[in-house]
């Protein structure tokens, strides 16, 4: 499966993550350069100055660069090689032009709150990774990685959080097979944070039963919506705000005795565009409401309905991210021609992991990489072999 956001390594030692060290040439940290090359400077400026200008007590500054680069020993380091050379240097110069204690208390004390400095930033740094890993270990709770082509569907998929740090959100999707047939399952509950994400694996979790052992697809439908309502249930019981969540979805499943078409049913959710080398066809727009606000319907769930599959096409399903994506002038991002042109100039587009990768950077391209909502793109089609 094609992924954005790879899995961070954890954290190493003390002194700084090697990940976090910001100057790095050819994968060795190089961020004592800086603090180094401050240090020598400030040295030879101040053998080639008259004794009336001194800029030794300059060496203060070294440390400080350190503290914000370098991890607590290499800060500790500079902090100490900045006080040696400072008597050194101040040594060298005869008595009337030495600048004394005052200056070498003042190198001192900066090199202490420099190593006091980078000790907090480091610990920063931790506990961010630390929340980060937390965040990851919960997005792939919930985004179960998928093997390749699971259950006889060739697949990709893009998952974005608008939130960078927090790097999840309540976008859903996975693949159920099933002794009838595959069913695929891609959402988003309606707000984020905790609560969307608590949501959406409420939802999967029912889906993943409910997909194996039902054999009609409007019942796993029905299932759908009557996890969201005990879901809901559940929270307001606890005395939420978030109590009144819902989430829109397609539930599509790909039966074992018909090969060429894929049944399907929306709640609320955009149609999928169905792709092919031959060009993009859109798929008309479903009747169902969002999962949570089925009662509100006066026949109940959605209906759903069969649609045939040419040789090599692709479903192509996507969040609020992909379709509510704005340029600087506020338009939408064309999905559908955008993809129908791509797809004429290269038909292999077609195939789920380019056709991902190509409406992930569309997107991102098309809103300047300032994503207003969690983003997924999910391609999927029958594996050829």
């Amino acid at each position: 499966m094609t992924k954005v956001l790879d899995r961070l390594p954890r954290s190493g030692h003390l002194g700084v993550s090697p990940r976090h060290q910001m100057l790095r040439v050819r994968g060795r940290s190089v961020a004592w350069a800086p603090p180094a090359l401050l240090l020598v400077s400030i040295t030879t400026v101040d053998f080639n100055t008259t004794g009336e200008f001194r800029t030794v007590s300059w060496l203060v500054l070294v440390p400080g660069i350190a503290a914000a680069i370098c991890g607590v020993w290499g800060t500790t380091a500079f902090a100490v090689l900045a006080l040696v050379t400072y008597v050194l240097a101040d040594n060298a110069w005869p008595h009337q032009y030495q600048t004394g204690l005052p200056d070498f208390i003042l190198v001192a004390v900066g090199g202490v709150l420099a190593v006091l400095a980078c000790v907090v930033r480091v610990r920063g740094e931790r506990r961010m990774l630390h929340m980060r890993d937390v965040a990851e270990t919960t997005r792939r709770t919930v985004l179960r990685p998928l093997p390749p082509r699971w259950g006889g569907l060739e697949h990709a998929a893009v998952y974005l959080a608008a939130d960078s740090e927090a790097r999840v959100g309540g976008d859903f999707y996975d693949i159920q097979p099933g002794p009838r047939g595959t069913r695929v399952l891609v959402g988003d509950v309606q707000g984020k944070g905790l609560g969307a994400v608590e949501a959406a694996a409420a939802l999967l979790g029912t889906f993943r039963e409910a997909a194996y052992h039902e054999s009609d697809l409007a019942t796993v439908a029905e299932r759908l919506e009557v996890r969201m309502l005990r879901h809901r249930g559940h929270t307001a019981a606890l005395g939420r705000q978030d109590g009144d969540r819902f989430a829109t979805a397609a539930l599509l499943d790909f039966p074992d005795d018909d090969p060429g078409a894929v049944d399907l049913a929306l709640f609320g959710h955009d149609p999928p565009l169905l792709v092919g080398p031959a060009g993009v066809r859109s798929v008309p727009p479903g009747d169902g409401l969002p999962l949570g606000l089925g009662e509100l319907a006066a026949d109940g769930a959605p209906h759903v309905r069969r649609v045939g599959l040419a040789p090599g096409e692709t479903v192509l399903l996507t969040t609020d991210g992909v379709t509510e994506a704005r340029d600087g002038a506020g338009a939408f991002y064309p999905l559908a021609r955008d993809v129908a042109r791509a797809v004429a100039a290269d038909p292999r587009l077609a195939e789920p992991r380019r056709l991902v990768a190509h409406v992930r950077d569309g997107t991102l391209r098309h809103c300047g990489n300032r994503l207003a909502d969690d983003t997924t793109v999910f391609a999927v089609r029958r594996s050829r072999s």
